[in-house]
C-alpha cells in the first residue's frame, strides 16, 4: 500500500512540475516586448467610401391600368429612342369610354352655352332660379371634363413609351395575348451614358470631402483596373432608410461612353480619395502611441522613458508624430 501511495505521489509530482513549466513558458510568451523603431517618409491620408452603380436615366414602367397586351415592339437588349411604343393593351373599352366622356362633355358645353345666352341680359337682376339654372350646368361640365381627362389617362395609360432613349434592359411580356396587372413592372429602361457610382457618407467626414473632387474607382466586378471619378454632389438631405445620418455622394465616371457596357445596375465598388499628402515626416505604427492625464507619448529607449508627442494625418503606412523624437530611435510597445 505505502509504495502504491509513492509511486501516484511521484506522478501527481511530475505533472506539477510540467504544469510549473509550461506557466512560466508561456508567461514569457505573453509578456514579450515588441519594439519598433521611428521612421521617415511620405504618407498619404486617404478615404475610402463604398458605393454601387446607377443611373440618373434609369426607370421602370407599368401600365396604369390592367389588360391584355395586344402589342409589344421591343427586345430585351433592344436599344430605343425617346417615344418608342414600347407595349400596349387593348383598349376598345377604354377608348370607348373615352369617346362616351367627350360626347358628355360637348353635351355639357352646350348646355351651358344655351344657359349663358338665355341670362346674357340679366347680369345686374339675375333670379335665383337663373342663377340656380345657371349653376347647374356650369357644375355638369365641369364634372363631364373631369371625366373626359380620367377617360384619356385610363386610354394613354394602356400604352407604354420610352421617356429618354437608351436600352430596354428588362421586359416581363415579350409576347401578346397575355394579362398585365395594374402596377406590375413590365419593362426597364436604361441609357447606359448616365450611370454612376453612388456612396454614402457619415455627417462627420462631410468636411473632409468638401472641397475634394477626384477619385478612383475600383469595381469589385473588375479589380484588375483602376477608373477616375468625380465628385458632382454631396445631397443636402440624409438619406432615409439608414441607421445612422448619411448623406448620399454622386461620382461621375470618367470615360463613361467607353466603359458603360462593362457595368451593370447595382455593381459594387470602392472609390478612393486622397486628403492630404505629406512628405518626409516622422510616423510609427499606432499601436505604439499611448496615452496618459498629460496626451500621447511613446515609450521611446525604455519602457520608462514617456516621449509625449503630437500627432498628425494617418494611412496604411503609420500614423504621423512630432517632438522630442527623431528617426531611428528605438520605441516600445
Amino acid at each position: 500500500m505505502k509504495n502504491f501511495v509513492l509511486k501516484h505521489w511521484k506522478k501527481i509530482t511530475i505533472i506539477l512540475i510540467i504544469g510549473l513549466i509550461l506557466f512560466f513558458v508561456f508567461r514569457n510568451k505573453n509578456s514579450e516586448v515588441k519594439t519598433s523603431n521611428v521612421q521617415k517618409g511620405n504618407l498619404q491620408e486617404e478615404m475610402i467610401l463604398s458605393g454601387n452603380v446607377t443611373a440618373t436615366n434609369y426607370t421602370k414602367l407599368s401600365f396604369e391600368t390592367a389588360g391584355k397586351i395586344i402589342y409589344v415592339g421591343v427586345r430585351e437588349g433592344d436599344k430605343i429612342t425617346k417615344g418608342k411604343l414600347i407595349s400596349r393593351l387593348e383598349t376598345t373599352v377604354l377608348n370607348s369610354n373615352y369617346q362616351i366622356a367627350m360626347s358628355n362633355l360637348r353635351a355639357a358645353e352646350a348646355t351651358v352655352e344655351n344657359i349663358h345666352n338665355q341670362v346674357k341680359d340679366h347680369s345686374g337682376d339675375e333670379t335665383f332660379a337663373q342663377k340656380d339654372l345657371r349653376t347647374a350646368a356650369e357644375v355638369n361640365k365641369d364634372k363631364a371634363y373631369e371625366a373626359m381627362l380620367i377617360a384619356k389617362r385610363n386610354l394613354d395609360g394602356a400604352s407604354l413609351y420610352a421617356p429618354f432613349s437608351g436600352i430596354v434592359t428588362y421586359l416581363n411580356h415579350p409576347f401578346t395575348g397575355v394579362y398585365s396587372s395594374f402596377g406590375s413592372i413590365e419593362a426597364e429602361i436604361l441609357d447606359p451614358e448616365t450611370m454612376y457610382v453612388s456612396a454614402t457618407i457619415d455627417q462627420s467626414d462631410i468636411e473632409s470631402l468638401i472641397n475634394k473632387k477626384d477619385g478612383e474607382i475600383i469595381f469589385d466586378a473588375y479589380l484588375d483596373k483602376t477608373y477616375k471619378g468625380k465628385i458632382e454632389n454631396i445631397s443636402f438631405a440624409p438619406k432615409l432608410g439608414e441607421s445612422a445620418t448619411v448623406y448620399e455622394v454622386k461620382i461621375s465616371i470618367d470615360d463613361i461612353k467607353n466603359i458603360s457596357q462593362k457595368l451593370r445596375i447595382g455593381m459594387t465598388s470602392d472609390i478612393k480619395f486622397i486628403l492630404n499628402i505629406k512628405e518626409n515626416v516622422l510616423f510609427v505604427s499606432p499601436q505604439y502611441v499611448k496615452e496618459d492625464i498629460k496626451g500621447k507619448y511613446l515609450l521611446v529607449g525604455s519602457k520608462k522613458n514617456k516621449v509625449y508627442i503630437d500627432l498628425g494625418i494617418e494611412s496604411n503606412e503609420g500614423i504621423e508624430v512630432s517632438g522630442k523624437i527623431n528617426e531611428g530611435d528605438l520605441i516600445f510597445n
